[in-house]
């Protein structure tokens, strides 16, 4: 199985040593997340967030996890540019239909994956980026393999560079943990989507 931190490193070694500084358009599903990624790639790559995310439910916690995106890239003073996506939920909804009730990881989660990276791909050959990533591979509960072979799958498809990577990986994941305190930021109880809320009560 590919070591995707190995390759990571060996990708940032060569960008380094051939005195680059390559656009990197990330994906990201909320400031949690996003702070880690940021802090560790931004000495390397020039950034773009691209906050492409039809799966979060309700309409009111997607505007709350894109504020507060934008409150973590001003309070940490940030040069990266943040680009929303558009929010169709009804996309999500008809890729989901018949998932309803896999657990997490599972086949919905899968097509999530692919739903949003193939979105940023796009995103990323339109606008001449070098490279195409995603943060979500920082949880715990990301299956980061799976991003990984989806990634490189829509790399070849759209020309476009993708940035392997487990970012839970090198105490990532706890990491992030540290900036939320830090920052104070909103760390939510869920995925996102509806199937993905915990039973309230």
């Amino acid at each position: 199985m590919m070591n995707a931190q190995i390759v990571l490193e060996k990708t940032i070694s060569s960008i380094q040593e051939a005195g680059l500084r390559p656009s990197l358009l990330l994906h990201a599903c909320c400031a949690p997340c996003a702070s880690y990624v940021l802090e560790y790639l931004s000495p390397y790559f020039d950034i773009s967030i691209f906050y492409f995310n039809p799966n979060i439910y309700p309409p009111q916690e997607y505007s709350r996890r894109l504020e507060e995106l934008r409150r973590m890239l001003k309070d940490m003073d940030s040069t990266a540019v943040l680009i929303e996506g558009a929010y169709e939920p009804h996309i999500f909804s008809k890729i989901a239909h018949g998932h309803e009730s896999d657990a997490e990881r599972g086949p919905r989660c899968s097509l999530c994956y692919a739903l949003r990276l193939e979105e940023t791909a796009k995103q990323a050959a339109k606008d001449g980026f070098d490279y195409f990533a995603t943060t979500l591979s920082i949880s715990p509960h990301k299956d980061a393999a799976k991003l990984n072979e989806l990634g490189l799958a829509l790399s070849a498809k759209y020309e476009v560079d993708y940035l392997v990577s487990d970012f839970k990986k090198k105490n990532g994941y706890l990491r992030s943990l540290e900036l939320s305190r830090q920052y104070g930021l909103y760390r939510q109880e869920y995925c996102g989507c509806m199937h993905s809320m915990r039973p309230q009560g």
